[in-house]
């Protein structure tokens, strides 16, 4: 499996086995990162936010798939958990839905816009996470701290941190290293891209920082 991020909350994962392509959450021309031009099979909607949503960005005919529940793609198993973008209930934010995809044996979890920590049943829900992408930048979703306390909920075994405030990103979030500050086994790629397999996932849990273009 190849994982490429695009900045925010952006990615394109590409099955390894079957060539599918999954782009998550892709964004619009106003948050600062050069807006993806790429070829999807399935396109994951977090939430209907103007960073989240381009969908017409994306070539070609892409399945959409913006719903909680049971959804198989092209033989891709995902299933989206109902949350929350927002400590109050959805009260400030609406919804979000956290994605977990089933690629190349690999349970692939994208959290969206996350704004709070989860409980017992949401991690019974979201179910085994070998990689996770999370949200650390706060005000808009779950900042540091928080998403420490997901991380440690979920157990994957790679993290990769996403949404948080760079060089190219016009909005008033944190940047990653305050969630890396209390971290072991940080592994800076100097790279838009990462490939996993499930022979080769790490023992320990190791985060991964990606770079863009």
């Amino acid at each position: 499996m190849r994982l490429r991020w695009f900045g925010h909350a952006c990615f394109m994962i590409t099955s390894s086995s079957s060539g599918v392509k999954i782009l998550t959450d892709p964004f619009d021309e106003t948050v600062g990162y050069a807006v993806p031009s790429v070829k999807a099979d399935i396109v994951t909607v977090s939430h209907d936010h103007f960073d989240h949503n381009n969908v017409k960005c994306v070539e070609g005919d892409p399945v959409v798939v913006k719903t909680p529940g049971k959804h198989e793609v092209k033989g891709i198993r995902i299933h989206g958990v109902a949350t929350y973008h927002d400590a109050e209930a959805g009260r400030k934010r609406g919804r979000n839905v956290v994605f977990v995809a089933d690629v190349d044996g690999l349970q692939v979890c994208h959290l969206g816009d996350l704004g709070h920590t989860l409980d017992p049943v949401k991690v019974g829900e979201i179910g085994h996470v070998d990689v996770l992408m999370v949200p650390v930048g706060g005000n808009f979703t779950i900042d540091a701290e928080a998403a420490t306390k997901v991380v440690d909920a979920l157990k994957p075994a790679v993290v990769i941190p996403m949404h948080y405030k760079t060089p190219a990103l016009a909005f008033p979030i944190d940047p990653v290293d305050k969630f890396l500050a209390d971290k072991d086994n940080i592994v800076r790629t100097n790279s838009v891209s990462l490939e996993l397999s499930a022979q080769d996932i790490p023992e320990e849990r190791t985060v991964y920082v990606l770079s863009y273009e």
